[in-house]
């Protein structure tokens, strides 16, 4: 999921979610798919969004899904959560917990199941038309989490609910509620949330643009190698890979190694050509910083300095202070002080690998000083040397059927009973 939708999505997940079992609570009434004023046409009723699914645990039904489905349950959905936002800020009855906090757990169902989805794909399994889409919407959907946490009704009603009677956690989530909306800037003037509501729709769209823009970055910095003697130390099955790759690529009779989403890529601690390496890190490193469209760096100063804005207005000095507050570390200060406290044992691990990987360097008669990119190669010598330790060895204990069924799946069905 992109960072962008992080508030609303938590938000919707979080409404779906959270268990109302120990209070009781009467029916309440809010627009659903049968009562929603929009008229549901042929082609809507097709659409696996519409209704809950019929798999265990309401699993979203894939077999089902397609990219067209996407966009006329966000359309729908967001009316709809609108509607039953509008009908729960104006109930003419007094703010209860049944009528204002379970009414929100139980809107937007459509919205919730296509999101879930959707941004679950986007991170794992995107295309075009999904990155499109995703620009599209950012804004939209930034703009819907604002009518919600910046909805003065919803605000109010929310505090003034009374936690007499209440279990301990009835009285968390009315506590979490509030402080959810106060950090959105629920308690701010019309003209500041005015101004609130632009900056995190220009954020969204930033966010959005970021990742799209880093992951055709990954993609058009694969290197491509001409002679498969340059990826000597790769293994049989590698070279064939990156050979079809190429061929795919439309290099036919050439190599080509597809950047990991990692700046760190794995095949460096095999390729014995140094050339080879130092071509492959820098194509990673720098793979979103060759002023083309997918250069990240105008973006990420865009969205920087829009993030000072947003916290300015929130009252907060900078955006950290602003999104440390319902953390752990509370303050950048403390996130700072554990960082330093991090560093200093860390370099000084770092300045001890290196002693031992210059060392090997020099033993070989490498004549050369060690650099990121021969890192990955000859620490992996160095632990083979200490430790009689070769990766590769071990690789096969993690191929992921093995780690399913022999790890995961073994452990499950050991703890808890449960058989795949």
């Amino acid at each position: 999921m992109k960072n962008i939708t992080f508030p609303l999505l938590i938000a919707v997940v979080f409404l779906n979610s959270c268990s109302t079992t120990a209070v009781k609570t009467t029916e309440t009434p809010t627009q659903t798919t049968e009562n929603m004023p929009e008229k549901i046409d042929a082609t809507l009723s097709q659409n696996p969004f519409m209704k809950k699914s019929t798999l265990q645990y309401e699993a979203p039904e894939f077999d089902k899904i397609k990219d067209e489905h996407f966009k006329p349950a966000f359309d729908f959905g967001l009316k709809q959560h609108v509607a039953e936002l509008e009908a729960i800020a104006n109930n003419p009855e007094k703010a209860t917990f049944e009528n204002t906090l379970i009414a929100l757990e139980k809107s937007g169902d459509v919205m919730k199941r296509a999101m879930i989805v959707f941004y679950n794909l986007t991170s794992s399994n995107t295309n075009p038309t999904l990155q499109a889409l995703e620009e599209e919407y950012a804004p939209i959907f930034a703009g819907h989490s604002d009518k919600i946490y910046l909805n003065e009704k919803l605000y109010q009603r929310i505090k003034s609910i009374n936690d007499n009677g209440l279990d301990s956690e009835s009285k968390r989530l009315l506590e979490f509620y509030k402080q959810n909306f106060e950090i959105a800037g629920a308690a701010l003037s019309p003209e500041k949330k005015e101004q609130l509501k632009q900056i995190n729709q220009e954020m969204a769209t930033l966010s959005t643009q970021f990742s799209n823009k880093l992951l055709e970055a990954r993609k058009q910095g694969a290197l491509i190698v001409d002679d498969a003697k340059l990826l000597d130390g790769l293994s049989a099955d590698e070279i064939a890979a990156a050979q079809t790759d190429a061929k795919n690529a439309g290099h036919s009779g050439k190599y080509l190694l597809a950047l990991q989403n990692t700046t760190q890529q794995p095949l460096l601690q095999n390729l014995k050509n140094r050339e080879t390496r130092e071509k492959l890190f820098k194509a990673s490193w720098l793979r979103a910083e060759k002023g083309d469209n997918n250069d990240t760096r105008s973006t990420i100063e865009q969205l920087a300095k829009i993030r000072l804005k947003k916290a300015q207005i929130l009252g907060k000095n900078s955006f950290a202070e602003w999104k440390l507050q319902d953390q752990m570390a509370k303050n950048p200060e403390a996130a700072m002080n554990l960082m330093k406290q991090l560093a200093q044992p860390a370099v000084e691990t770092a300045k001890r690998e290196e002693a031992e990987i210059q060392k090997l360097i020099d033993s070989q008669k490498g004549n050369f000083k060690v650099q990121p990119w021969d890192w990955n190669f000859y620490a992996e010598q160095v632990r083979k040397a200490k430790f009689d330790l070769d990766e590769n060895q071990i690789k096969p204990y993690f191929e992921i059927t093995t780690v399913l069924e022999k790890g995961v799946f073994y452990a499950a069905e050991k703890f808890y009973g449960i058989t795949f």
